[in-house]
């Protein structure tokens, strides 16, 4: 059987967070959440369990401005762990920021799919998931 569609959100909203997990729920695609508020924490579990593909998201929607440990420096640090990850994550930066220059980095870095902007609305977040499976 295969494993469920395992989704990764990095994000410090709450409200955000939430409504990305409901959205999903009506995906009708079975799927497991793991939810970090920073990307330290998230950066942590990706380390702990790198060696264990089945442990590892298939899809992590990444905000840019959090506490601890920002998008970009979680990107940074993850690009050193890349090579060595026994499965390959698809990783979207998911921001309310339309800075150009933020999405001009955060599409400089070889692991971004794409620079989404917030709110993700239930089509988009579909399309990702059926794209990343």
């Amino acid at each position: 059987m295969k494993n469920p569609f395992h989704l990764c959100i990095v994000d410090d909203d709450d409200i955000y967070r939430f409504t990305i997990i409901q959205s999903a729920k009506f995906l009708e695609i079975e799927h497991k959440t793991s939810v970090f508020p920073n990307g330290e924490e998230a950066l942590n579990y990706i380390k702990e369990n790198q060696n264990n593909p089945e442990a590892l998201p298939h899809l992590i929607l990444l905000d840019i401005d959090m506490p601890i440990m920002d998008g970009f420096q979680f990107l940074k640090a993850y690009e050193s762990l890349e090579a060595n990850m026994s499965k390959k994550i698809a990783i979207y930066m998911v921001s309310s920021s339309v800075d150009p220059e933020d999405i001009e980095k955060a599409k400089s870095y070889t692991s971004v799919i794409d620079y989404l902007s917030k709110p993700l609305k239930s089509d988009e977040l579909k399309a990702i998931i059926e794209k990343n499976r």
